[in-house]
């Protein structure tokens, strides 16, 4: 499956569109943070009717998953997706699927290079990087 990640200040998925506010940034200020993570799954047509797993996880910017705040927790969202075909489309259609997950009070450290990782059915998929800002003096 192919898939496209776009970072958010804020986002909304309806309908099976997505409604972006602030979206495509790759550099924000450290400290508490709120952000969202849209997500748009082009699923193949033989892969629709099919229960599939998602996971989203912070990682550093060399791919390691890290934990954040006190006691440090792993930051990541998953659950499971299934996209039906609708009545009459033709066969082969490829149809999609979009999601949007919000973090809230990310505790990010200055100048430092972070990625959200999406995994399909376990499977590295699709990444988003973006790095935090110095602090000022």
């Amino acid at each position: 499956m192919e898939a496209i990640l776009l970072l958010c200040d804020y986002a909304e998925a309806v309908n099976g569109k997505l409604y972006i506010m602030g979206g495509g940034w790759t550099m924000c200020p450290p400290g508490p943070r709120f952000m969202a993570v849209a997500i748009r799954i082009n699923v193949p047509w033989d892969e629709t009717n099919t229960k599939h797993t998602l996971n989203v996880f912070l990682q550093d910017a060399e791919g390691n998953a890290i934990s954040l705040g006190e006691p440090p927790q792993p930051v990541e969202k998953n659950g499971d997706f299934e996209v039906g075909r609708p009545p009459g489309i033709a066969a082969g259609t490829e149809m999609d699927f979009t999601a949007v997950l919000g973090f809230i009070n990310l505790p990010l450290e200055p100048d430092t290079g972070y990625r959200w990782q999406l995994e399909i059915d376990g499977e590295p998929t699709v990444h988003a990087s973006f790095r935090t800002l110095p602090n000022q003096p």
